[in-house]
């Protein structure tokens, strides 16, 4: 049996496998990459490598084994069709007898378009008869804290997200509780809302970057339409562009706030606060 992790050389997939070797022998871990060459780091610490393409569906025949537990990390090619790529793992699971195969997809309460992938391939998992877990992954810090060069460079913190608030975590949190369900028991057919211990509003965020940089950097609230110029300015492609604003008028809603509580418990720890995200960011 092994531990089977698609998308292993994104930034979750790369946490989940050095995880993973915390917890259990690397002859057990297979790591499923587009480019064997970009996987060396990880074909160096003693993980299987297997070379295999959401869009080839002919590229996972053996892949899987009998008794293999799964993590399928969804894409983001959101032009190809995300929702066949990702049946594409789930047949290829299914034909081959996995035990588990857990999905990384979307809080329940999310409604923007960036959610409906999510909902599709939730229902192709449910459908196949293969034990599952739904790991409803919330925002990532890194998603703002990746981007801080433009937000320092004018000195504000611009989002389409009005006074609404977010229960982000960052890739390792995720990862955390990810290689809790592929190691764990008794997670079959369960489905997680997983975010941050502590929601932030941008407000919060933009005085804490002013804190930990002694500028002054100021939340800017603009409207979707305003957000969707501006990221097509910056050189987002126009669908992409609705996406991430769609994502802000959700968040305005309060439709990324997660209460649950599940990821500190599956994680074992208190979720990583966004402060130490920021910190780690500016020194990095």
């Amino acid at each position: 049996m092994s531990i089977v992790v698609t998308g292993a050389t994104g930034h979750l997939g790369r946490h989940v496998v050095r995880q993973l070797l915390e917890k259990v022998p690397a002859d057990r871990v297979t790591a499923v990459v587009r480019d064997r060459d970009r996987a060396a780091d990880l074909a160096a610490l003693g993980v299987r490598i297997a070379v295999a393409d959401y869009n080839a569906p002919e590229s996972f025949d053996g892949v899987f084994a009998p008794g293999d537990r799964v993590l399928l990390i969804s894409g983001n090619e959101f032009d190809k069709g995300r929702v066949r790529q990702h049946t594409v793992v789930i047949d290829a699971a299914k034909k081959a007898g996995a035990a588990l195969l857990a999905y990384t997809s979307a809080p329940s309460s999310l409604t923007a378009a960036l959610a409906d992938d999510h909902r599709a391939t939730e229902e192709v998992l449910v459908g196949s008869g293969v034990p599952y877990v739904l790991l409803r992954n919330g925002w990532y810090h890194e998603n703002y804290t990746e981007q801080l060069a433009p937000v320092l460079e004018h000195g504000a913190v611009v989002q389409a997200a009005g006074d609404g608030r977010v229960s982000s975590a960052s890739r390792a949190d995720y990862a955390a509780a990810a290689v809790a369900v592929l190691t764990g028991e008794g997670h079959e057919n369960k489905a997680y809302e997983l975010g941050g211990d502590e929601a932030w509003s941008f407000a919060e965020y933009a005085a804490e970057l002013s804190w930990q940089t002694g500028k002054e950097i100021v939340y800017t609230p603009v409207s979707t339409e305003a957000y969707t110029g501006i990221l097509t300015g910056a050189g987002v492609p126009g669908p992409l562009a609705d996406v991430f604003a769609g994502v802000d008028a959700a968040i305005e809603k309060g439709e990324l706030v997660v209460t649950t509580g599940d990821l500190a418990r599956l994680a074992g720890r208190p979720t990583t606060p966004l402060a130490e995200a920021v910190a780690a960011a500016l020194a990095g």
